[in-house]
């Protein structure tokens, strides 16, 4: 394990989000952690937030904690047998035991989706339980979905014409959800899509959250209830909300976060704990079902990549350049690893080895124990490694800002095989049925000028299927 050091990057105080407290106050410049210090509310790491009185109700929410009593289920079951989820299960583990990783690989099909200026991952193909069918959000605003082999579904066109999706969608009893960026037809406000993956229809649309720009996080299930996190442009913040997954409706939302949150909900029922983290640097977290604060842990740099949950610690990647293990049951730091750069990355872990595996912006993806941290190998690839690592029987899945997706051995990190696309692999590669599901950026030219218009698309971002080459 790497001793952490500060580097003037990311680690001044003046570089930290500014705190909003309940009473709407904005402390710019001043750090979360140095403000309840100040207060005596925290200890160093850990941010107590469990005072504010930012709660809301339109409906009913009130779940039975003492009788909370979840099934104990393997590692990398998703607590659903008809459901498929982002990162294939709650806990965002991006673990697949049960599929393996063939020695050669083609691409059996491509599906031109992403076309939008937008410095974000790319939603991942997700198929439904079944296998039968492939949904695939993209950045234009549609919907797709296709065969296995790529045949024609159906397509839904939605008004999110603002930068379409970048959420994975759920997929649960025939239904997919999945958030969006919002339409200029109604305000630039983000909705909520509950879609029927045999039709391609809508079950509900809804919108509203308050004006939130933007729902750039895959939802979490739980017993008809939607797990769902809603940024705000103007306030820079955001907020928690739980759906009626029938009806869409709106029962309960907490607007505590500061700073804009991109990362998917995690839930770890066995340790009976919610967690996303934001812009702001922290990760949150509140008791669940529930949903009463617990604690915030504060990182140096923003969180913006899923978190991961597995033997009472969560894994959580910052744009400090570190990885942490933080205790779900108080929020106290158990150890951290220093990469060169910032880690966008989510991290992937497989509980029966006892290993996370992360990628980094040094273009590295590392292999650490869970209990200590220490490294176990790293390799270096062909460039900034944002996507969501995910790791199966035998082998570790990672995309780079090289437009590769690299398959690596899960024990040593030696290269097996590298693909080679079109624009930036920034999905989570998901393997199902011996078949490899990714998404990638669009390829374009001075994308970042300060004026988007001189932009130029030298093609879309494509949808992959990768099969055995035999």
């Amino acid at each position: 394990m790497r001793e952490r050091a500060d580097t003037p990057r990311e680690r001044s105080e003046g570089q930290r989000s500014g705190v909003r407290e309940c009473d709407g106050t904005d402390h710019t410049g001043l750090s979360r952690r140095r403000v309840l210090q100040a207060a005596g509310l925290a200890s160093v790491g850990t941010v107590g937030l469990a005072g504010c009185t930012a709660l809301r109700s339109s409906g009913t929410y009130d779940p039975d904690q003492a009788a909370f009593d979840p099934p104990v289920r393997a590692p990398e079951e998703s607590y659903l047998e008809n459901a498929t989820m982002f990162r294939g299960g709650l806990r965002r583990l991006g673990y697949y035991p049960d599929e393996t990783v063939p020695e050669a690989v083609r691409v059996d099909w491509q599906l031109p989706v992403n076309y939008v200026r937008h410095n974000a991952a790319k939603a991942s193909p997700v198929p439904t339980p079944d296998g039968g069918t492939v949904v695939i959000p993209a950045d234009t605003g549609r919907v797709h979905a296709v065969s296995p082999r790529g045949e024609f579904r159906w397509t839904l066109e939605t008004a999110a014409t603002v930068q379409g999706f970048h959420a994975s969608p759920i997929v649960v009893d025939g239904v997919a959800y999945v958030g969006d960026y919002g339409g200029a037809d109604r305000g630039n406000t983000a909705s909520m899509h509950a879609i029927d993956t045999e039709t391609g229809e809508h079950v509900w649309e809804a919108d509203g959250f308050d004006s939130a720009v933007a729902i750039g996080s895959s939802a979490a299930y739980w017993d008809g209830y939607l797990y769902v996190v809603c940024e705000y442009r103007r306030t820079e913040s955001g907020a928690l909300y739980v759906l009626d997954a029938e009806t869409g409706d709106e029962l309960w939302s907490d607007h505590r976060i500061d700073g804009m949150p991109h990362p998917t909900v995690a839930i770890d029922p066995a340790a009976e704990r919610l967690l996303t983290g934001s812009n702001d640097g922290v990760c949150y977290c509140w008791e669940f079902p529930s949903l009463e604060f617990e604690w915030g842990f504060q990182t140096g740099g923003e969180i913006k990549g899923p978190i991961a949950t597995h033997d009472g610690g969560a894994f959580v990647g910052s744009w400090d350049g570190s990885v942490y293990r933080v205790s779900l049951a108080d929020g106290t730091e158990e150890w951290s690893f220093e990469t060169e750069n910032i880690v966008m990355s989510a991290p992937a872990v497989d509980p029966e080895a006892g290993i996370v595996y992360v990628g980094s912006d040094d273009w590295r993806v590392y292999a650490l124990e869970t209990d200590t941290g220490d490294e176990v190998w790293s390799r270096t690839l062909d460039g900034r490694v944002m996507s969501a690592v995910s790791v199966t029987a035998d082998a570790v899945l990672a995309g780079t800002n090289g437009n590769s997706l690299y398959a690596l051995e899960k024990d040593t990190g030696e290269v097996r095989w590298r693909v080679t696309g079109t624009g930036d692999a920034t999905s989570e590669a998901r393997v199902h049925d011996g078949r490899i599901y990714y998404a990638e950026r669009a390829a374009l030219s001075n994308e970042w000028d300060d004026d988007p218009e001189t932009t130029v698309l030298e093609a879309p971002g494509h949808a992959y299927c990768l099969v055995a080459d035999e």
